[in-house]
C-alpha cells in the first residue's frame, strides 16, 4: 500500500529529526506499529482551507499541533511579505482549547522569526475582540486559535486580514498555496522569545485593547437608559460553557445595570475538557442542561450562553408558565434586526441607505421586515465572513450602510466595529430589548409571537445526510450530480419555482425557462425556490455529509410547523 508507505516514512522522520520535541516522539512512540493510525496522522496534510485550519489534537502532519501552527503561520508570512508593508504585524488571539496558549506563542515567534511584529493578547479572548484589534492597532492580519463550538479533542487557527474580517477567499488561497510548498518542518525559521523581545517584535497586549471594545459594544446599544431602569427587574442565568465570554459579558451586563445575573458555576471557568458538556455549542440542546436546571430553580427570565471563543449566543425565555422555550439562531436574529431598525428609525438614527444582511440559507422572515422599514436587505453565501466581506465593500463604495446582520448559526453584529459575529455585543442588545419590551410588559417570547402574527410564521430547520469512506465522497458527488440534471420539481408538495445553482452561477426560472447570472461567488450550492419556502444543499466543507437547510412560510403556526415537518423528512429522503 503505497499510501502507507509514504506515511511510515514521514512517522520514521518525525522520530529521527532534532526539529522535533521530545514529547512528541513520545506520543508517535506509543503508535509505532499500528499502521491505522500512523496512516491516519501521517497519511495527508492538515488542509488549510479557506478561512485557516481545524482538526484534532496530536503529533502528525494531519493534526493540529506547534508544528502545523508554525507550517501555517509561516505560509501566512511569506505572502504578508509580499504587501511590503510587515512592519504593521500581527494580531494574535487564543481560547480556552488544549494548546491554545502555547500555539498562539508559536505563531507569534514563527512571525518574529520572519521578522514580523506580533501582538499577542496576555490571556484568553473572544474572537469578536481579536476582530476589532486588528483595525484599532492598524495590522496587516490576525490569527486566532480557536475550534469554535466543536469538542475538546479539536483545535483550529484562523487568519483575518486588515479590515478586521476573516480572510477573503483570494487571500486564502495565495495561503493555500504557499502552505503547500512548505516541503519540511526544518525549513521555518524559529526564534526564541528573548531574542523576539530583544528586537523589538514582540507585544504583548490586553486592557487597553479590552477598554476600547468594551466601549465600542457599549455604543452599540441604543437605550442604554432603558437598560439601567429596567435592568434590575430582569432576573438572568449566564454560561460561557467553559470558555472566553465570562469576562467579557459580565463587564458589559454589569456596565449596563443588569446586576441580577447568574452564572452557572460549573461552567465558569475556562476549562480546555469542556467537562460538563461534551459538545460546547448552543445550538445543541443538551448543552443547556445546567443552565436550565438553575434558570427554574431561581426563575430567570433570560437564559444565555456563549460558545467557547464567544461568537455564538443562544437564547432561552420562559412563557407566563415557566415553560422555557428555546430561541433559534434566526429567531434570535430576527427579533434584534426589527428591534435596532424600529427603535432606530423612531429616534432618527436610521441612515437614509441603511443595509441588513444574511446568508443565503437564513430566514426569509427578513424579507417583509426589510420592506416594511424601507431598508436594503443582501444576502450572502453561507458564513459569516461573506457578511464582513460586505460591511468593506460598502465602506469602499459608499453605496450602503450596514446595520445589521445574522446567520441562521447562531451569529449576529450590529454596526461595523467588529467584522464577525459577536456574542458579547449580541449579549447587551438581547438584554437592552428585554429591558425594553419589560418597560412595555412585554417578554422576548411575545415579542416573537407578535412578529410571527405581523410577518407570517416563517419555520426553518436542517437536516442532513452522512456518508463514510471514498465511497461515500463519491455517493455525495453523484447526488449532486443528479439533483443538477434532473431538477426537483416539487418538494413535499411545494411546487419549485426556480432554482438557483451557484456553482454555474445562474438562477433558471422553471416556468419561463429564463436564465439570469447570480452575482455571489461559486460555490457548491443548489437554492431551491419553492411556493411559500424554500432549500438548500450544499456538501459540508468539513464533514462527509450533505446538508440541507430549508424553510417555509404559512398563516398559522400549525400549518408551517406540518410543512416543516413534512419537508425535512422528504429531504431526508431525497439523500437517502
Amino acid at each position: 500500500m503505497k499510501e502507507l508507505e509514504k506515511a511510515k516514512k514521514v512517522f520514521d522522520h518525525w522520530l529521527s529529526s532534532d526539529c522535533f520535541d521530545s514529547d512528541t516522539k513520545k506520543e508517535l512512540m506509543a503508535i509505532a506499529g499500528d499502521d491505522r493510525e500512523i496512516l491516519e496522522r501521517f497519511g495527508k496534510d492538515l488542509e488549510f482551507g479557506t478561512g485557516g485550519m481545524r482538526g484534532i489534537l496530536g503529533a502528525g502532519i494531519n493534526r493540529i499541533n506547534r508544528y502545523t501552527v508554525r507550517r501555517a503561520t509561516y505560509a501566512l508570512a511569506q505572502c504578508l511579505k509580499e504587501t511590503g508593508d510587515t512592519d504593521k504585524g500581527v494580531v494574535i488571539a487564543y481560547d480556552s482549547r488544549f494548546g491554545s496558549r502555547e500555539f498562539s506563542l508559536e505563531a507569534a515567534m514563527t512571525l518574529n522569526a520572519c521578522g514580523i511584529p506580533a501582538y499577542r493578547f496576555e490571556s484568553l479572548r473572544p474572537t469578536p475582540e481579536l476582530s476589532f484589534a486588528v483595525r484599532k492597532l492598524g495590522c496587516l492580519a490576525g490569527i486566532v486559535i480557536t475550534a469554535s463550538h466543536n469538542p475538546a479533542e479539536y483545535n483550529g487557527y484562523k487568519v483575518y486580514w486588515q479590515d478586521g474580517g476573516q480572510i477573503t477567499l483570494t487571500h486564502a488561497r495565495e495561503i493555500m498555496k504557499a502552505y503547500e510548498e512548505i516541503h519540511t518542518f526544518e525549513e521555518i525559521p524559529v526564534i526564541s522569545i528573548q531574542e523576539a523581545k530583544e528586537q523589538g517584535l514582540f507585544h504583548e497586549i490586553g486592557e487597553e485593547i479590552d477598554s476600547a471594545y468594551y466601549e465600542a459594544v457599549m455604543d452599540s446599544v441604543i437605550h442604554p437608559e432603558l437598560a439601567g431602569e429596567y435592568g434590575p427587574a430582569l432576573r438572568i442565568v449566564y454560561t460561557p460553557l467553559h470558555g472566553t465570554g465570562r469576562i467579557p459579558v459580565m463587564k458589559i451586563l454589569a456596565d449596563l445595570g443588569f446586576d441580577d445575573v447568574h452564572v452557572v458555576k460549573e461552567q465558569e471557568d475556562p476549562d480546555g475538557s469542556f467537562a460538563t458538556c461534551e459538545y460546547p455549542n448552543p445550538e445543541a440542546r443538551e448543552a443547556w442542561n445546567l443552565a436550565l436546571k438553575l434558570a427554574e430553580r431561581i426563575h430567570a427570565d433570560l437564559v444565555l450562553a456563549t460558545d467557547p471563543d464567544a461568537d455564538r449566543l443562544g437564547l432561552w425565555v420562559p412563557d407566563d408558565r415557566g415553560t422555557y422555550h428555546f430561541f433559534n439562531g434566526n429567531m434570535t436574529g430576527i427579533l434584534l434586526a426589527d428591534y435596532i431598525l424600529k427603535e432606530k428609525k423612531n429616534s432618527g438614527t436610521l441612515p437614509d441607505n441603511a443595509a441588513i444582511g444574511k446568508t443565503i440559507v437564513s430566514s426569509q422572515m427578513a424579507v417583509p421586515l426589510a420592506e416594511k422599514y424601507g431598508v436594503r436587505l443582501f444576502e450572502t453565501l453561507t458564513g459569516f465572513k461573506f457578511i464582513g466581506e460586505k460591511i468593506q465593500e460598502f465602506e469602499e463604495s459608499g453605496e450602503s450602510c450596514f446595520v445589521f446582520g445574522f446567520e441562521e448559526s447562531f451569529g449576529c453584529l450590529a454596526g461595523t466595529a467588529v467584522r464577525d459575529k459577536d456574542a458579547v455585543q449580541e449579549t447587551a442588545l438581547l438584554c437592552e430589548a428585554a429591558a425594553f419590551y419589560h418597560s412595555k410588559g412585554k417578554t422576548l417570547l411575545e415579542v416573537m409571537e407578535d412578529l410571527y402574527r405581523e410577518y407570517g410564521w416563517f419555520l426553518e430547520g436542517q437536516t442532513s445526510v452522512s456518508f463514510q469512506g471514498i465511497s461515500g465522497k463519491e455517493r455525495m458527488k453523484q447526488i449532486m450530480e443528479q439533483l443538477r440534471s434532473h431538477p426537483l420539481k416539487e418538494i413535499a408538495g411545494k411546487k419549485t419555482l426556480a432554482i438557483r445553482d451557484y456553482k454555474t452561477g445562474i438562477r433558471t426560472d422553471l416556468e419561463s425557462g429564463e436564465k439570469k447570472k447570480l452575482d455571489l461567488p461559486s460555490s457548491n450550492v443548489l437554492y431551491y425556490e419553492l411556493e411559500k419556502g424554500w432549500c438548500a444543499v450544499r456538501p459540508s466543507g468539513t464533514e462527509p455529509k450533505i446538508k440541507f437547510y430549508f424553510g417555509t412560510e404559512a398563516a398559522e403556526r400549525t400549518a408551517a410547523e406540518e410543512e416543516r415537518k413534512a419537508m425535512k423528512q422528504a429531504l431526508k429522503e431525497i439523500g437517502a
